[in-house]
């Protein structure tokens, strides 16, 4: 994996989370100042206000996952059935204050659970509860394929596996399907694109939906356009781009719209009878 730009600490200064198990969303507290101040100790989650996550209170147990540098803490939801599909949350860049709080991630969650996924989040090495340090995204590689391990070790007959991810979540996110040929779908919100190179997805093995704010400042919209058009000369996968207009990199005023295109898209994959497979 090759940087292309300049170290990580500048690259996501704001990448700041709620730093509780519950947020109230969308008018989250979140700032582009707000300091990240550490994890509640709670493992319960209260509502979320938006009416997308109505009815959604529920335990979300803290787990702590065999990583390869010692113990990773997560939030697992299982699946209500033995056969539940599985999907992977994987959060925002841990030198920036990215953790698996962050809200988006937590939307991705809860937006999984409420499908009926075996749900995942958790921390990469070095955050909150997670040992290790940073790892340059190559060590957090790893992390995200022993979660999923992990995951799948209590639905081993998973119908279908997912991946999602925001901004650095979702270039972990994408390399993590080059090694995984079961995951058949993913989100990327936000790929960095214009920050590493993402030549590795040759061919990409699965579709998906990248979803991109036209006013981000931090990922280009032209750099993950070109990424989308690399994509799309591959044959026997689909790509969908979704621009969300006037959302910067933390889609501060339009959770709402973002979360609509997510939704929307998985509506429509998981759908039986979607030509997508």
């Amino acid at each position: 994996m090759q940087l292309l730009r300049s170290p990580a600490s500048a690259l996501w200064p704001h990448d700041q989370d709620k730093a509780v198990d519950s947020i109230d969303y969308p008018k989250d507290c979140e700032t582009r100042n707000h300091p990240y101040i550490g994890r509640s100790s709670g493992a319960t989650a209260t509502a979320f206000t938006h009416p997308h996550f109505a009815n959604l209170a529920r335990p979300m147990p803290e787990v702590i996952i065999p990583g390869p540098e010692g113990r990773l803490e997560g939030r697992f939801n299982p699946g209500p059935r033995p056969r539940a599909p599985v999907a992977m949350i994987l959060h925002p860049h841990p030198q920036a204050g990215g953790t698996m709080n962050n809200r988006i991630t937590q939307a991705l969650y809860q937006t999984f659970v409420k499908r009926g996924f075996a749900t995942l989040r958790f921390n990469f090495r070095g955050v909150g509860k997670s040992q290790g340090t940073f790892d340059n995204g190559i060590g957090e590689l790893s992390d995200a394929a022993s979660a999923l391990d992990w995951v799948q070790s209590f639905h081993p007959e998973a119908q279908q596996t997912w991946v999602a991810g925001y901004s650095f979540g979702a270039l972990i996110g994408m390399q993590l399907l080059m090694r995984r040929p079961e995951i058949r779908g993913f989100i990327s919100i936000a790929p960095p694109a214009n920050m590493y190179d993402f030549s590795f997805l040759a061919p990409c093995p699965s579709s998906g939906i990248l979803v991109q704010g036209t006013a981000d400042e931090v990922v280009t919209p032209i750099a993950v356009q070109k990424l989308v058009d690399k994509l799309r000369t591959q044959r026997h996968i689909t790509i969908h781009h979704d621009e969300i207009k006037g959302a910067n990199h933390f889609f501060e005023n339009e959770m709402t719209e973002m979360m609509g295109s997510v939704d929307r898209y998985l509506d429509m994959r998981l759908d039986p009878n979607c030509p997508i497979r």
